[in-house]
């Protein structure tokens, strides 16, 4: 039996729940529903809110680990389509930690300069430290999921790419590394939703990219190419949750949850100074 997080309001945890596992289908995933969680909306924003606290003292722990000499860290990796919630994501969970313990890094379409090395190079460059928090917003999965929807890969390549991809993955967790990864998973049609309320609120324009609306052409051949990724390189040490994403408030809730049972798997304790604190008070009483 599983046991209940007290205060996360999960009547299953999450990390069991929506983890990528053997069989998988990415098709038979509802992104609507808010699996796991039994409360409203509201329900869930209380929670996110009262759990911000537990989630910055883990961060904290592991901060201060690396500072005294830890060799440990924590990369979050988050993929999905374009508006499934990802900078959002990075505001209202990731921006509740001490930002000195976070390293964020948003990977786009590759410079010239990045074209001239190896796919993994620049996501090397972005590596979050001992004690960090990493946050990837896109990742090293651009390089499996665009190149093959849009045919500038060939089939060897791609096995290529999935074989480096796993190695990489390992080296970071042999190394001290944990790595999350999540895909934050929407509808097309809520998708749909997201991208004309952009429209309509001239302080959200900015924020639209007519390319989005261009590949949208390919949301079928994107599915095939993620439903391939997510089965090809989630592992027991750097595995793949999928998070049903059209309600923003539970994909928040869920992947700080995430984030929080990791931390929590760590077994993350204040490091011991390096003084002798009795004798630090008496000097400091004399001062």
């Amino acid at each position: 039996m599983t046991k209940r997080r007290p205060g996360n309001g999960f009547f299953e945890p999450p990390e069991e729940l929506l983890g990528v596992g053997e069989p998988f289908s990415l098709a038979q995933i509802d992104s609507s529903l808010t699996p796991g969680f039994r409360g409203a909306k509201a329900d869930g924003e209380a929670i996110l809110t009262l759990r911000d606290p537990h989630l910055a003292d883990l961060q904290q722990r592991l901060f201060a680990e690396g500072r005294a000499g830890g060799q440990r860290a924590l990369l979050l990796v988050l993929q999905g389509m374009d508006t499934a919630g990802k900078g959002g994501m990075v505001s209202h969970v990731v921006g509740a930690v001490d930002v000195q313990g976070v390293q964020l890094a948003a990977f786009r379409e590759p410079s010239e300069e990045e074209k001239a090395h190896d796919f993994l190079w620049r996501i090397r460059m972005q590596l979050p430290r001992a004690g960090m928090l990493g946050c990837f917003d896109r990742s090293h999965y651009e390089d499996v999921l665009v190149p093959r929807v849009h045919g500038w890969i060939d089939l060897n390549e791609l096995e290529r790419r999935f074989s480096a991809i796993r190695d990489f993955e390992w080296e970071l967790h042999a190394a001290g590394t944990m790595v999350l990864k999540v895909m934050l998973h929407i509808s097309r049609i809520e998708q749909k939703r997201r991208l004309s309320a952009r429209l309509d609120d001239p302080a959200k324009q900015w924020k639209f990219n007519p390319g989005d609306v261009t590949e949208r052409a390919y949301w079928d051949e994107y599915m095939a190419a993620y439903q391939d990724a997510l089965e090809r390189t989630s592992t027991v040490y750097a595995p793949w949750y999928v998070v049903p994403a059209d309600n923003k408030w539970y994909s928040r809730l869920v992947v700080q949850e995430l984030l929080v049972a990791a931390l929590e798997r760590m077994d993350l304790t204040w490091p011991t100074p390096g003084y002798d604190v009795e004798e630090q008070k008496r000097r400091l009483a004399q001062t």
